[in-house]
């Protein structure tokens, strides 16, 4: 893809972590560009997918008849392909774009709808949700949008369950995020989904993003009185990370941060968009993660050091948080299992 003006940007390499490396082909992402396209959308998964050389993946560009797209803000974008590069994807991603509430031309709405039908895994980034609501690939699931454009894709599409407060939807082969920069968080989602945590966290680290944002977080996060000393909650979040094995209650992360247990969950519910026990059941499932994928540590001895119980309680947690079994996860993800 072109952008007009400026000069394109050098290409990286990232050093992918032993446990992504993959011996199959490589997932071809097709990023479908609307007129007009906006700008951070589009770069998004380029950014996420294509920007580092992964080799798990190949990235291109499509519009309708190859032709150059407008960008909000004065860019005009030329993709790589016309439609049928849908026709190869293994993922079709649409990112946001401004007029939304208009009718697509029926050529587009074919390509996604063919895609849709033959398998493709279909993604959009904030207000490109309403292009798979107008092709019928969001009837009867869960999706998600920009905050402000939910009422009317609720409206407009009744088929769709809209959801106005999560950063993005995971439905299996249909995936929707919120606005703008929650399409980071679920493309970072997507590399952990296909290839773990560590490939996630190295890209993530390399975009300078937070490794995992889950998508029941808040699409926006009201700060409002926060308590004296702004790194108040920060410290105790660090504080609870170091104590993963430990039994941690509401009571003891309340007296870390110095507040009441009320005052604690109200200002650690506005920052996070999770309940604190939530939050930490969501860290030691993601370093539970990690250490499957890194470790050749026994079942029992993962579950010891994350904190989850009891190996039968632990592997209750994993599956209802993962959907596989922990060994099943091992064997996904880490090399030379």
């Amino acid at each position: 893809m072109t952008a007009v003006p400026g000069p394109q940007p050098r290409s990286a390499t990232v050093a992918v972590p032993p446990a992504a490396a993959d011996t199959a082909p490589p997932h071809r992402v097709a990023v479908l560009l609307l007129d007009p396209v906006l700008p951070l959308d589009a770069g998004i998964p380029l950014q996420v997918f294509g920007r580092y050389s992964l080799p798990q993946y190949t990235v291109t560009t499509a519009s309708r008849g190859g032709r150059p797209v407008r960008a909000v803000g004065g860019l005009t974008l030329t993709p790589d392909h016309g439609l049928g590069a849908l026709a190869r994807a293994d993922t079709v991603l649409v990112p946001g774009y401004a007029r939304h509430d208009e009718p697509l031309d029926a050529e587009v709405l074919d390509a996604l709808r063919a895609a849709h039908a033959r398998g493709a895994r279909m993604v959009s980034i904030c207000t490109g949700a309403f292009a798979l609501a107008q092709a019928g690939v969001l009837d009867g699931l869960r999706a998600t949008t920009h905050w402000r454009s939910c009422a009317a894709l609720a409206e407009r599409y009744p088929l769709v369950s809209v959801d106005p407060d999560v950063l993005y939807v995971d439905e299996g082969s249909v995936l929707t995020s919120a606005g703008v920069a929650a399409g980071i968080d679920l493309c970072l989602h997507l590399l952990r989904r296909d290839h773990g945590s560590a490939l996630a966290n190295t890209v993530a680290r390399r975009i300078v993003a937070a490794p995992r944002r889950e998508g029941e977080q808040r699409q926006f996060i009201e700060y409002g009185d926060a308590p004296s000393g702004e790194d108040a909650l920060s410290a105790t979040r660090a504080w609870m990370l170091s104590q993963l094995c430990e039994p941690l209650t509401v009571a003891r992360m309340a007296a870390h941060a110095r507040l009441s247990e009320r005052g604690f969950t109200r200002h650690f519910t506005a920052q996070t968009g999770l309940s604190p026990l939530r939050w930490l059941h969501a860290q030691r499932v993601e370093y539970a993660k990690q250490l499957l994928e890194s470790t050749d540590l026994s079942v029992e001895e993962v579950a010891a050091r994350s904190g989850l119980g009891s190996p039968a309680n632990f592997r209750t947690h994993f599956k209802r948080a993962t959907h596989v079994a922990p060994l099943a996860y091992r064997r996904s993800f880490c090399a030379g299992a």
